[in-house]
């Protein structure tokens, strides 16, 4: 053989020991870093990454969920100030839109004073379940629903269609059809309202009703046509796992430091924070009781358990006169769980997506700081009513700042 084979397998040789030593110190490195991350806990970090986010899905029972004038056309109901009885609350007027659609409050502040926090909104058209106690089936019902709360929009029904009719008639019936007829009705009538309005509304004929009752949920209808199109953003957390997976080293703003990902590790793995908290919005879209601790200022607050007979008698819910679905589009709403133990002070996961930004926390804002709210999972305290779902997780002070550390990477 040539000296020149020789020299070739020789150069082989050496090149094949020096990736196995490569192989090798990359494995020793791994098993000496309690915060390098499997090949299986990479997996189950993308699986949490919007690139794992499927398509929004269909709302059958509105049929303009995905029709850009609806879109068009909500956004400008849901930022108008006239849909109040004092003309100046909007829907934004929580849902700020410079702040994930929420408005940093431990409650909101609308005409009154709400008994729960205001919820974000990017992503909100994958929920099965609308509010804090899931008391409406769809968003357009959910939509609807503070327009004639005292607390929050302060209207009736009546007034509601009568201003579409005043404002947005062409560009309600464009899509709609024409408004129903108001002529001789009075300015102010709905089942929800004072009791005149009340009174004005059983002296309508039911014929009228039904019609001014379609009309409400088609502006419903619109608004959740645009609410569907609000989606969270990329943050740190995606692009680092997506560069993970990919198998290249994480740079620039998707590095994290040490103790970020000691974080990760820790929320996809021993803390068990997935349990609840799944999937690429971070929320399984259930309700828990987590043992928070009540609201001063609404104690009784029962959550999920007080909010299963609301979403059933309601008349805009998935099997109401005033969907657009079949009852096979309503699987959700006929095996709701019933109400129980289970779901007393249940409340629903909120989406974990930059939740550094949006302190105070839990329904009604009774956890001021990041810090608070793991600390609150560490000791799992008991639940004021109900059974909490959560045991303590011992974590030490470096556990439970890794977990902030990793929690401030949900943000852009």
């Amino acid at each position: 053989m040539s000296s020149t084979s020789n020299s070739s397998r020789r150069c082989i040789g050496r090149a094949a020991a020096q990736v196995a030593l490569a192989s090798l110190a990359a494995w020793l490195l791994a098993a000496c870093d309690p915060s390098a991350l499997s090949r299986e806990e990479i997996e189950v970090a993308k699986s949490l990454t919007l690139s794992a986010l499927p398509p929004v899905p269909p709302d059958p029972t509105n049929r303009v969920a995905d029709e850009p004038r609806a879109a068009a056309f909500g956004a400008t109901l849901f930022f108008d100030p006239a849909l109040s009885i004092n003309g100046e609350v909007s829907c934004g007027t929580c849902h700020k839109i410079d702040r994930q659609f929420q408005d940093d409050l431990p409650r909101g502040h609308a005409i009154g004073i709400t008994p729960r926090r205001t919820m974000p909104l990017a992503g909100v058209a994958y929920n099965s379940w609308q509010f804090w106690d899931g008391r409406r089936d769809s968003l357009w019902a959910q939509a609807i629903t503070p327009l004639e709360d005292i607390r929050e929009h302060g209207g009736n029904r009546l007034f509601h269609v009568r201003l579409i009719a005043e404002r947005y008639r062409e560009r309600y019936e464009s899509l709609f059809g024409p408004l129903p007829d108001l002529a001789g009705l009075p300015d102010h009538a709905g089942p929800l309202g004072t009791l005149a309005e009340k009174a004005a509304w059983r002296a309508i004929p039911p014929d009228r009703q039904e019609a001014i009752n379609t009309a409400f949920a088609n502006i419903g209808k619109a608004m959740a046509a645009f609410e569907r199109t609000l989606l969270p953003a990329e943050t740190r957390f995606d692009r680092h796992v997506t560069a993970l997976a990919s198998g290249k080293e994480p740079a620039g703003d998707a590095a994290f430091s040490e103790l970020e990902s000691e974080g990760l590790k820790l929320f996809i793995g021993s803390a068990g924070c997935t349990n609840c908290h799944n999937g690429p919005l971070l929320t399984d879209g259930q309700f828990h009781n987590t043992g928070v601790p009540a609201d001063p200022a609404n104690p009784e607050d029962r959550g999920r358990a007080g909010a299963v007979r609301q979403v059933i008698s309601d008349p805009f819910n998935c099997l109401g006169p005033y969907s657009d679905g079949s009852e096979a589009d309503c699987d959700e709403l006929e095996f709701m769980v019933p109400a129980g133990e289970a779901l007393e002070r249940a409340f629903k996961t909120p989406s974990l997506r930059g939740v550094a930004d949006r302190a105070p926390f839990m329904h009604a804002g009774q956890i001021l700081t990041l810090e608070d709210a793991v600390d609150h999972y560490n000791r799992a305290p008991d639940a004021p009513s109900g059974q909490s779902e959560i045991q303590p997780l011992d974590l030490t002070d470096r556990g439970r700042a890794a977990l902030v550390a990793f929690l401030k990477t949900l943000g852009p």
